[in-house]
């Protein structure tokens, strides 16, 4: 075993087994299938699947699907699909709380029977009402003291859809004068006519989140229920619900400190809102932190896997830096990505003492540091195309950047020289001309110094190409903290980029992520490429 994780829960667990308090370790990952899978599941299902795999314990993925009105199949689908694909298997066959649900319900009727829950007639908004605040005790609904008899027959004619919805609920009878709101008569039970992915039409009242998760992680024996801080509070529900419907197994529940990760919301509620005002295009937008998205961008299992490896596990609530995710992404293809040469904003260079009909081929490493990577050809000729960024039409001393009458080397050819430019009626550079020093194929020229190395595609080896630049959706570090995040969002959050990349990448089918050299690591975008016709590239991360 690995004694490099060391987390609060890794010790607990560590002395549940010396104290032989459990067999086996058994965990479980329990998301809502009401949206997609995001960075702060990934650090979830990173401890979850992780923990039971160090102790050689089992690892349930379970869906809990209480809420018909929001959940969808897509949904599942989804987080199934992302799940194996950062490579975790789960223990046995798929479960669903609604496998549960007639368990959960005869549950209930224990406690209506033990006269802890009773069926109330308030509605949604007199619950709110009478339960109070922080600072002041709540009051009891008229309805709590109904007879057990009249309980259990109301609670049936609600199974059997008599009410309408937000007409009557079951409530936990508890305490209205408790210090925890959420033990001042909890909801247990609501009616919702809507129909249910798996249970179609058989029930017409769920339970809600708070009765059936610890009802489900104690009927599959859950040893170590890790949640995040935001159930603290529900912990001491979850115990009373475990004590009082006499259930064998009794899980019992650890609290962690949830991912926040800087100029990012990782709120379901809020990135929903964010595909509805039309500020991403979906889910699956690059710019999400959904896994999704990350995906799509081109991050991938390992380096997702690593960043929730190394922020840690612990009971205190931190912001992590942006740039540490970024830096687990480029660890990770800094080594395997295929070097190319891409021009996002071109210009025209024409050399001038380079003959017509001359097409040069030179051939170059894939990757400077890894020779396993192969080698390929590039073309050099008469016409080639740099970025518009790397000419500076006034000599500035010490630039490393091309100008009138200064010398450049173009990386892996020759040293240019610019003569002139041409510019279009509107006063924009059209062309460059240049001359080129033909003894100074991949060496210095002597007796002169030359300051600088620039990217380049000849007009032979291209293909044009759409890039997508991407920066933060908000402009401030913590986003999640603003109760109007949408006031921050960042407009110039991608900007898109006309250009021209090597046709010999192409010929490598099999190759996912690239490095533009002096550029960034950059994805093929499949779903705008096959959308717009034409190759669409999404930057993955900027180079350091």
């Amino acid at each position: 075993m690995k004694k490099k994780i060391k987390n609060f829960i890794f010790k607990i667990i560590k002395s549940d087994l010396k104290k032989k308090k459990y067999k086996i370790i058994r965990t479980r990952f329990p998301p809502e299938p009401n949206g997609y899978l995001h960075l702060g599941h990934a650090k979830s299902i990173f401890l979850n699947f992780h923990i039971s795999k160090l102790f050689k314990g089992k690892c349930n993925l379970r869906f809990d699907d209480t809420n018909p009105e929001k959940e969808k199949k897509k949904y599942i689908k989804n987080i199934i699909k992302e799940i194996k694909w950062l490579g975790y298997k789960w223990n046995k066959k798929i479960k669903y709380a609604s496998n549960y649900f007639k368990k959960i319900y005869n549950y209930a009727l224990i406690l209506i029977k033990k006269n802890l829950a009773y069926v109330d007639q308030l509605n949604k908004k007199e619950i709110k009402k009478y339960r109070g605040t922080l600072t002041t005790v709540g009051k009891n609904s008229p309805y709590r003291n109904q007879s057990i008899k009249k309980n259990l027959w109301l609670f049936k004619k609600m199974k059997k859809g008599y009410f309408k919805e937000g007409e009557v609920c079951l409530r936990a009878k508890i305490n209205m004068h408790s210090s925890q709101i959420i033990m001042r008569d909890p909801v247990l039970y609501r009616i919702k006519f809507f129909k249910h992915h798996r249970t179609k039409n058989t029930w017409n009242i769920y339970p809600t989140y708070d009765f059936t998760h610890c009802i489900s992680d104690s009927i599959e024996k859950i040893t170590h229920s890790i949640c995040t801080l935001e159930f603290l509070d529900n912990k001491i529900l979850y115990n009373w619900i475990l004590n009082n419907i006499n259930i064998k197994f009794k899980s019992t529940q650890y609290e962690f400190s949830k991912l926040n990760l800087e100029y990012t919301i990782l709120s379901k509620r809020k990135l929903k809102n964010l595909i509805k005002k039309k500020i991403v295009d979906g889910w699956d937008d690059p710019r999400m932190p959904t896994i999704s998205g990350l995906k799509r961008r081109g991050y991938t299992p390992k380096s997702i896997k690593n960043f929730c490896k190394k922020i840690g596990v612990t009971k205190q609530n931190n912001l992590i830096k942006i740039s540490f995710l970024e830096h687990c992404i480029r660890k990770d293809l800094n080594k395997k990505s295929f070097r190319y040469m891409a021009v996002l904003n071109p210009i025209k260079i024409i050399i001038t003492n380079y003959p017509d009909n001359l097409i040069e081929k030179i051939k170059i490493l894939n990757h400077p540091q890894n020779k396993k990577l192969g080698k390929r050809t590039i073309y050099f000729s008469k016409y080639i195309y740099i970025d518009r960024s790397d000419f500076k039409n006034n000599k500035i001393k010490n630039s490393r950047k091309l100008s009138i009458h200064k010398e450049i080397r173009l990386r892996y050819s020759y040293v240019i020289k610019a003569i002139k430019i041409k510019k279009n009626y509107l006063g924009k550079i059209k062309k460059i001309y240049c001359t080129y020093d033909k003894k100074t194929l991949n060496k210095n020229p002597k007796n002169r110094k030359v300051s600088g190395v620039i990217h380049w595609i000849s007009k032979n080896n291209t293909k044009k190409a759409e890039f997508h630049l991407f920066s933060p959706i908000f402009n401030i570090t913590n986003p999640e903290s603003q109760k109007n995040y949408l006031k921050y969002v960042n407009k110039k959050s991608i900007i898109t980029k006309k250009g021209f990349i090597e046709k010999s990448l192409f010929k490598k089918k099999n190759i996912k992520n690239y490095q533009f050299e002096r550029e960034g690591y950059f994805i093929l975008d499949k779903k705008n490429t096959d959308n717009k016709k034409i190759t669409v590239f999404n930057q993955t991360v900027s180079l350091k």
